[in-house]
Formats: C-alpha cells, structure tokens, sequence
C-alpha cells in the first residue's frame, strides 16, 4: 500500500491512517479528521495519547495462516491498544478485535466525469419549468387571449361603430397578436384604447420576465451537465458496456461484488474479473475518472472526497452495502464501551456532522448552484400583475362603455341601463357586427 498510518499511544496505542482527509501532516503536527475526532473523544474520556507510524503501512489483512497485518495485527498483539482510522467493520475485523460503535457511515458507489452524460432529448427545452409552470403559462397565455377579444369589442375606444365598422381583434388575431407579444415579435395592429393598451402592458412585462427565467434556467441546466448522467446506479453501468469500470484490487469493495448473489453485482465483478479493470490505489481511480470513459467504484466517503477536490466529477446517487467506520481496540479494553458512548455523544451533538463538513468542504462553488425548474410557486408575483393588468383592462372598458352609454341615453332620452345594455347586447353578439354594412357595399355594387 501507498498509504502511510499513524500509531497513537497512551497507556494504550491509537493508529491514524496519513490520507487525505483523515489525517495530514503539518510540518511535524498531524491534523484531519481522525485527528479531531480523537482530541473530542480523549476529552470527553479523559485519557492523553501519543501517535506514531504504524510499522507496515497497511489497515490489516488476514493472511491465509490467520495472522493480521497492519493495524489491526498490531491491536492483536498487543502492540497497540487502539486504532483510530477508517477501518471498516466487517465480519472478520470484529472476529479478531474488538470494534467500536461506527463514527461514520459509508458505502459503496460511482464515480465518474460530470461530461460523461446522455444525449439530448427530444424536449428538453421544456426542463427550464416543471409541468405545472407551462400549464399556468398556457392557461395566462389564452386568459390574456380572451380578455384581448373581450376589451377590443366592449371599449367605444378601440370599436367605436359595431353596426358598420369591422373590428380588428377578432379572437384568431387576439391569439395571434398574444403569440406574437409572448417572442417578443410584435404583431399589429396594436389597440388604441388605453383599457387594451393597459392589458397589452400587463402581458409585454409578463413575458420580459418569463423568458429572462426561462433563458436564464436553460443556460445553467446546459452548463449542469451532471444533471443528467447515463450510469445513474448499478444496474445502469452492468447494463451498458461503453464506460469501463473497475474498483481497488485486493478490496472490500471487490469482496462485496465477488461475495454478492445479487445477479446485477455478480456480473459488475465478472466484468471486472474479466477485463482486469482494476486500480492499485485510491489516486489512480481518480485520475482514470477524470480522464474520462471511466467509472471507478469506491466507497462513497472517498469519493466525495474527490469530488470536493476536483470539481469535472460527480458521484452517482446510488449508495450500496452501506458500512461503518469504528475504532478498533483489543477485546476486553474497557476503553471500548465508554469510546462507543463517546462517539453516540458525538454524533447526537452534531460534532461528527460538523467535522464532516468540516473536511469534506467543497471548493467547487459553482457546482453547487445547479439549476432546477422553475416551480410555480416562484412566479406568483408575475401571475399576481398580469391579473391585476387584466382586470384594470375589463374595468377600463367598462368605464369607457359606460361614459358612452350617458352620452347616448341623453341624446336618446333612454336610461342610461338600458342604452348601456343594447351596447353590451350589440358588441358581445356572436354574429358578425359589419355584415349590414357588407349587404350595403354587395347593393351598391349590384346596382
């Protein structure tokens, strides 16, 4: 192994593995995770320690002869009384020594480049808003439509003759002249009545800010490419057989695929067995991931780990046969149960959570910003103004009717009710208004 480990001692010996981020060396300090986590644990227990370099390197192994190397050979033998690293707990380990509650949790998982991404689909210029936001746009766009229709016949302003003259925004053009607003194309002719005018401003500042969300969504989910990976699991990367894969020879992670009767994860290690795609350390899996065309499987701390270091990574979601990080100790330590409560304490208090994010910090700022569709909810204040705009519009037409219909019922000695209603009557008629005056053009020209 690459890897240098680190011995501690008490009365009793602690090792620390020298990786990134669990332990660093600082000049002739030592600092990182482990290192934290036995100052909290040594003053909640009250006991001083010592570190060292474990002698040969290695976490520790069960050789065919049932000797261990490593870490925990030395617990074994004595020759330290406590191991701090991430030593997974497993089966064997817990056979030869004796093994704390877990002060971390982990698993095993994929990683992989974040450029490695399916193609494009058909519709993906719908992503930028979630279905419920188009059907909203879609039920603004044909409200805005019909309030177009409806203000363009009642207003005198924008149809000041019904009976001879034609009116302009029929509901086609009103559709048409709404389309043309919402891309910013324009499509006259535009109303001249300012209820219309009113609503046509409502709809032009809605749009504005619809497609600079729109726009500015598209932009970040295309510049996410993560967002979508094509091995999104397991299952996904034995289905496919374009991205290599292979994990850490002489692993856990190797024996969780080698020992496994699920189907999916025998054939992952066939084809790794297979092809010989194995990695002989940590770093090197990193670099092939970043090469790109390559998966590589670890546990999943480490690899947020690299992903928190190089910012064209990304692991997938799929976290399987979850484990525990522990504290080994030899079997009897009465350091063992406080030590298990120690780290309960720990955890409870959020101190574990903080050091986790306290090593794991990611300097990939901008990958944190990925972009989501735009919810509904977000654009309640534009709906809000392009409502009210419309209903100022209905009562702007309204008014303009109604200041019409005084004139007329003086000029008719009628109440202004009933000369208001034959104007509403007039206007709102489904049958074409002009055709009286197009009979009158067809006389003419018969005559």
């Amino acid at each position: 192994s690459t890897y240098h480990h680190i011995l501690i001692h008490t009365a009793s010996c602690m090792f620390v593995p020298h990786q990134e981020p669990y332990t660093i060396s600082k000049g002739t300090q030592l600092e990182g995770f482990c290192m934290d986590l036995l100052s909290e644990v040594a003053k909640k227990l009250g006991f001083k320690y010592r570190v060292q370099l474990v002698k040969d390197g290695s976490y520790g192994r069960q050789d065919d002869n049932g000797n261990w190397n490593g870490m925990i050979g030395e617990v074994v033998r004595g020759e330290a009384d406590l191991a701090i690293a991430p030593l997974t707990l497993t089966a064997a380990r817990e056979k030869a020594v004796g093994m704390t509650k877990p002060f971390m949790q982990t698993g095993i998982s994929i990683l992989l480049r974040k450029d490695i991404s399916e193609g494009s689909g058909f519709f993906d210029f719908l992503t930028p808003f979630t279905a419920e936001t188009w059907v909203g746009i879609l039920i603004a766009y044909l409200g805005t439509a019909a309030s177009i229709f409806i203000v363009a016949r009642i207003s005198p302003c924008e149809w000041s003759q019904p009976q001879s003259e034609q009116n302009r925004f029929s509901l086609l053009h009103s559709l048409w002249y709404t389309a043309g607003a919402l891309t910013l194309q324009g499509a006259g002719p535009h109303p001249k009545a300012l209820s219309g005018r009113v609503i046509c401003c409502s709809w032009w500042f809605f749009t504005v800010v619809l497609l600079a969300c729109y726009f500015s969504n598209l932009s970040s989910s295309k510049s996410s490419e993560s967002a979508q990976l094509m091995v999104k699991g397991f299952e996904d990367l034995a289905n496919q057989d374009t991205i290599e894969y292979g994990c850490l020879a002489g692993s856990s992670t190797l024996a969780f695929f080698k020992n496994s009767n699920n189907p999916v994860y025998r054939r992952i290690y066939e084809h790794m067995e297979r092809t010989k795609s194995f990695v002989s350390s940590m770093d090197e899996g990193v670099r092939r991931a970043k090469e790109g065309n390559f998966a590589f499987i670890g546990e999943s701390v480490s690899l947020d780990l690299a992903v928190a270091r190089h910012c064209e990574l990304v692991r997938a979601h799929e976290v399987v046969g979850m484990r525990g990080y522990s504290i080994a100790a030899a079997f009897g330590s009465p350091l063992i149960k406080n030590l298990s409560v120690a780290i309960l304490q720990l955890s409870e208090a959020g101190e574990l959570a903080y050091l986790r994010s306290k090593w794991w910090a990611s300097s990939c700022i901008a990958d944190r910003t990925k972009s989501s569709p735009v919810q509904l909810h977000s654009l309640k204040g534009m709906f809000l103004v392009l409502s009210l705009g419309l209903g100022l519009g209905a009562l702007l037409a309204v008014l303009e009717l109604t200041s019409k219909s005084r004139r007329g019922a003086v000029e008719q000695r009628k109440s202004c009710c009933t000369v208001l209603t034959e104007e509403l009557s007039l206007r709102l008629r489904t049958s074409n208004a002009s055709r009286p005056q197009e009979n009158v053009d067809k006389d003419k020209e018969k005559a």
